[in-house]
């Protein structure tokens, strides 16, 4: 088992900036992919942003120039810069993480006020 924990989230407003941290613990197994996801009220779960163990990113169109996802293996830790924060931008963030299976954090409340 991997119990995630996400932090960072809150108010602030549009062109502002955040940082969500989610750390990683429970299980001894290599932690592979680490993620962010967001959901917004009446929308489905979309990718924010991922990042493997050896580095390699992926990001949403929509957050590409404006956040940055980053991952320390060593404290299995990883964070998300967002930056230039838009209304469209509020939801409810959570983070994942695979080993041979896929666990999910709690998620954390972003909202961005115009």
């Amino acid at each position: 088992q991997v119990q995630l924990v996400e932090s960072g989230g809150g108010l602030v407003q549009a062109g502002g900036s955040l940082r969500l941290s989610c750390a990683a613990s429970g299980s001894r197994l290599t932690i592979n992919a680490m993620g962010w996801y967001r959901q917004a009220p009446g929308k489905q779960r979309e990718l924010v942003a991922t990042i493997t163990r050896g580095g390699s990113t992926n990001y949403a169109d929509s957050v590409k120039g404006r956040f940055t996802i980053s991952r320390d293996n060593a404290k299995n830790m990883v964070y998300l810069q967002m930056n230039s924060l838009k209304p469209e931008d509020t939801a409810v963030y959570y983070c994942q993480a695979s080993t041979f299976r896929t666990y999910w954090g709690q998620g954390t409340q972003v909202t961005v006020s115009s």
